[in-house]
Order: C-alpha cells, then structure tokens, then sequence
C-alpha cells in the first residue's frame, strides 16, 4: 500500500503545501522527508513514512522548520545514521532537536554531533491523537472507531475494522446513495455505524484537497 499526498497528509496532520516543502531541500537545509515510494509524480509515501511525518508535524508546532532541517541534516551527516527518519526519536524543547531515548538526548544542533547533557523530555507518542491548529489528527492505527489502518492488512490501507474491506469502497457506496443499513448487502458483517463512519473519515482526507464530497458526490465544505 502507498499513500498519495491528500491521505498521507490526513493521517499524518502535516499539510500538502507542507508535504512539498519537506520533500525538497533548501537553503536552510537538505530534504526533511523525501517519499520511500516514490519522489516524483505521482509522489507515495510509505507507512513509515507517515510514522515521520506525524513526528515532523509535533516538532513544526514547537519548533521552526529551518531547525528540523538543520537536525535531519545532523542526523544524518554528522552523526551518519541512515535508517529511515521514523527509526529515532526527535524532540524539541522550542530552541533546539535532540535525538532521545528513554536515558539520554543529543543535541542536534547546539553541539552536533556529541552527546550532550542528559535532559529529560516527554517523548511524545507520535501514533496516538493530538490537536494541531484546532484540527483533531486521528490515532495512525485507529482513525475512527471502525476504521483501522494495519501495514499487516491491505499494506495498510484504511480498512473497516476486523475485515478487509477498504473504507473508501464502503464511502463511495454511501456516497452514490446506498443507505448504511444497506451496506451489508454489499460487505457482510459491515454495520452500519461502520458504514458511517467510513463515511465520515473519507469526508475528513478529502477536507485535505479542500474538495469534500457529500451523499451523491456533490460538493461539500471543507
């Protein structure tokens, strides 16, 4: 499964003009995240990928983005790590991006390259919720009640909990008129309220394009 910008942006918190500014390098610095899948049109993000923008998303909110290119770049030249941006831990304190663990933080910025002073951080669990400008960002693994995204299931696509069923088919299906209690005619085993659900989580990534679509394909409000 790979995630076109509209939904790896939904998933992620970041936004599209957001995406293109940190898949390319500036002179503030290199690329803050440049797509696992594919870089150029059309772009795909991976899961892991989605893992690090969440991250990058956190840090933007408390930090500027001319120190997370700055720390990307430390990382991954000074201190020559190269695993995928999802494999560490940043944190920010407002002023500077450390690389944490559980025991100890190195300064990404401040001094890089070294291991600074130990320094406690709340290391942020980067899948569950949060609120960025007032906008709810969903669980990564739990979008909705009845909607979850698995990289063991579909590669991750949004799925209907407990099958298989992609949430997107059952939203189109309410969105070209079928009655959610109808829903199970077509995907047995799938409620209704799932059905709804569906529905509404597909409302949220296209609120990301600026172009929602309500019953019957119309054109809603973001």
């Amino acid at each position: 499964m790979s995630y076109e910008p509209k939904l790896a942006a939904a998933l992620s918190g970041a936004t599209i003009p957001q995406l293109s500014r940190w898949r390319h390098a500036s002179g503030a610095g290199g690329a803050v995240l440049v797509p696992e899948i594919s870089a150029t049109r059309p772009i795909l993000y991976s899961f892991r990928d989605l893992v690090a923008l969440r991250a990058c998303v956190l840090l933007r909110q408390e930090t500027s983005l001319q120190r997370i290119r700055r720390a990307v770049d430390s990382l991954r030249d000074d201190l020559g790590e190269r695993e995928h941006l999802s494999e560490y831990r940043l944190v920010t304190d407002g002023g500077t991006v450390y690389l944490a663990d559980a025991d100890y933080a190195v300064d990404l910025i401040g001094r890089k390259g070294g291991k600074g002073n130990l320094v406690i951080h709340q290391l942020v669990d980067v899948l569950a919720p949060f609120y960025r400008d007032g906008r709810h960002i969903p669980d990564l693994f739990s979008p909705r009640p009845d909607v979850a995204v698995d990289p063991h299931v579909r590669g991750g696509e949004p799925v209907i909990r407990g099958t298989r069923v992609p949430a997107s088919e059952v939203a189109a299906l309410i969105r070209d008129g079928v009655e959610p209690e109808q829903i199970a005619d077509f995907f047995p085993g799938v409620s209704a309220e799932a059905a709804l659900e569906a529905t509404d989580f597909s409302d949220y990534v296209d609120s990301y394009s600026g172009t929602p679509t309500g019953p019957g394909g119309s054109r809603g409000a973001a």
